[in-house]
């Protein structure tokens, strides 16, 4: 089993954002926050994961036989993401899911939105969010000179060291899921936020909902 690795605390979605706080709380989202949830990682997380897998870039490239290179990374990535779009198309219309890709860099962010993942306080999957990961895990192995980092997140309810030890277990739980349906480990990596990477006001009920989340970064391997 990969281990995962903790990127270390930055002062500032897949794939989920809790229908309850993780100290048990609960609220049914309006259709308004169900929208709002659609956003970006912060460009520091980003950058921290771009470097560690330039650290290790010749085993990886190694690992998905070459990289991509010059106007086939974008077409590469644009695909992608047309997959994810067709792939998860239920869940995009009942507006439980988003797929963006950013020009800059081909990155595709996979976030999920009012579907529940995991029961408060818990890092277990839920058996009604496995589906969607089947969706994703077949376009990740469809496309397989990407790289995939899982990013959680929590509210800022409870401890910095709770907090911060969930989101660990949760990113952690889904890259396991996804290494049991065939993606290579060595694509896979797993980041805890906790709390410090809000999107939102943690002073609202509705704040917290859109800071509850586990964000998939996907990230072109690219040769030069």
């Amino acid at each position: 089993m990969r281990k995962t690795l903790i990127a270390l605390p930055l002062s500032a979605f897949l794939l989920s954002a809790c229908a309850t706080n993780d100290m048990g709380d609960s609220r049914d989202l309006n259709k308004t926050e169900k929208g709002a949830i659609i956003g970006t990682a912060s460009g520091a997380v980003l950058g921290a994961i771009i470097n560690h897998k330039n650290r290790g870039k010749g085993a990886l490239i190694g690992a998905v036989g070459g990289g991509l290179t010059g106007a086939g990374v974008g077409l590469y990535m644009d695909r992608q993401a047309r997959d994810l779009q067709i792939q998860l198309q239920s869940e995009i219309q009942r507006s439980e899911i988003s797929v963006e890709k950013r020009a800059s860099d081909n990155a595709l962010l996979v976030s999920m939105t009012s579907s529940t993942g995991f029961e408060s306080g818990s890092a277990v999957l839920k058996p009604g969010y496995t589906p969607t990961l089947d969706k994703i895990a077949r376009v990740l192995n469809q496309y397989g000179k990407t790289t995939v980092s899982v990013i959680g997140h929590t509210d800022s309810v409870g401890s910095h060291e709770y907090n911060q030890s969930l989101s660990e277990k949760r990113a952690q739980s889904v890259l396991d899921y996804f290494a049991g349906h065939n993606v290579n480990s060595l694509r896979l990596e797993a980041y805890g936020r906790g709390e410090t990477e809000p999107r939102a006001d943690n002073n609202t009920e509705a704040g917290r909902q859109l800071n509850r989340r586990v964000e998939l970064w996907i990230l072109p391997v690219v040769a030069n």
